[in-house]
């Protein structure tokens, strides 16, 4: 609707007639090849581009700022962005989710800083003339494109080397650490905990409002967060690194950061109903699903976690549905399991959410409900007054929100 009140006609279905009199087509990573409207494309000669291609172009002779890492990048880049323009600067900027306090997530500014989430799922973060890269980590994914984990690490080593004038990197993570043992960069500077790193995180309380001391060239800089979890203290961390590695003032840059409110589907509270909290979340990778956990556990309190995990992809869920499992069981009271969201990919014949649920040690912490009113009645069942639900996938689990809170409504707990 958004859209079509700014004049863009908007086709709900595909159908090579959709096509028109377009000069170009640009598509998404998520496309099957049989899709009507890109055959047509290539019948007719019309020039195809990928997303990242047709992003590039509007990046051309622009100041780049590229945020990459398996984890924290949506964050990170709001961060950057609302530093930015809370220190005046007028940026232009491409993020992976709508940044609460803008309402948007993308816009052309007058500046010559452009900030952008740059994608490594299929290498193309490679395609952009970045300036400043921001690494927040290098945790093994989506190796259904790279096929090893040296191809994965070895894709971010030149991602960082392409960098003209910047690569800030975690000095935390493990495939981080490998990465920057191998880049060639001349300039490089690290963020962290690690005693070492040039921009050194410590002191972080995650109990209520996360606060934390920043340590850089032997000064101290106190700073507190809106957005909760203490993830969240390292990723403003990178924030701040890549900001004063421009030569911004560093305490103006942290006090920018501090305004940052988060970015939809980050740890976004959609409602209560009978002293139960409903949030969603995006993580769909066992570090970041941990992380979403530990956020939700710094701000239930006394209560228990409720997590609803939506399996994303079927070659993640194949390889990492004992990870996924482990994770779950450790930090949240109850699980419900759902389907997998297959996206850009095709059902893989004995891969379903069941391969998570039977994982687990204790059968009775888990349920494995394909249908959804099933699973937001059991979750409604479950829950009781000072409990969380947490929706956790990068699919459309984000849709079940209604039904959990309409569950809540009138389902009275066991």
């Amino acid at each position: 609707e958004e859209l079509r009140s700014l004049g863009v006609p908007v086709a709900i279905g595909h159908d090579a007639a959709n096509l028109g009199d377009a000069d170009a087509l640009v598509y998404t990573g998520a496309l099957w090849a049989d899709n009507p409207e890109y055959l047509a494309a290539v019948e007719r000669g019309i020039p195809v581009l990928h997303r990242s291609q047709a992003l590039a172009t509007l990046l051309k002779g622009r100041r780049l700022i590229s945020v990459a890492g398996a984890h924290g990048k949506t964050t990170s880049t709001g961060m950057i962005i609302t530093a930015l323009l809370e220190t005046g600067q007028e940026p232009s900027f491409v993020n992976g989710g709508v940044i609460q306090s803008l309402g948007v997530s993308a816009s052309f500014g007058k500046g010559e800083l452009f900030v952008v989430e740059a994608d490594e799922s299929d290498g193309s973060f490679l395609l952009y003339d970045t300036a400043v890269a921001l690494i927040t980590n290098v945790d093994a994914d989506h190796l259904d494109h790279y096929g090893t984990h040296d191809a994965f690490d070895a894709a971010f080593v030149q991602f960082g080397n392409k960098a003209s004038e910047l690569v800030v990197i975690s000095s935390d993570d493990p495939g981080a650490i490998r990465v920057t043992k191998a880049l060639s960069h001349p300039r490089v500077l690290t963020f962290g905990e690690d005693a070492a790193a040039h921009v050194r995180v410590h002191s972080i309380v995650a109990e209520g409002v996360v606060s934390f001391t920043l340590s850089y060239l032997g000064e101290d800089y106190a700073g507190t967060l809106r957005v909760p979890g203490r993830h969240n203290a390292i990723n403003a961390a990178g924030a701040f690194a890549v900001l004063v590695g421009l030569g911004f003032e560093p305490r103006a840059i942290l006090d920018g950061i501090a305004r940052f409110g988060g970015t939809e589907r980050r740890f976004e509270l959609h409602g209560t109903v009978r002293g139960v909290s409903v949030y969603d979340d995006y993580a769909h990778h066992p570090t970041e699903v941990a992380a979403a956990l530990k956020t939700a556990r710094s701000v239930v309190g006394s209560g228990r976690i409720i997590a609803v995990h939506q399996p994303h992809l079927y070659s993640r869920t194949q390889a990492m549905a004992g990870q996924f499992a482990e994770t779950y069981e450790s930090l949240a009271d109850h699980t419900i399991v759902l389907d997998v969201y297959g996206a850009r990919e095709d059902p893989v014949p004995g891969v379903t959410g069941a391969l998570v649920s039977e994982r687990f040690a204790d059968a009775s912490r888990v349920d494995y409900l394909p249908d959804w009113q099933e699973a937001s009645d059991r979750a409604a069942e479950i829950a009781r007054e000072g409990d969380l639900i947490m929706t956790l996938s990068c699919g459309n689990v984000y849709l079940i929100v209604p039904q959990l809170l309409e569950s809540l409504e009138h389902i009275a707990p066991a």
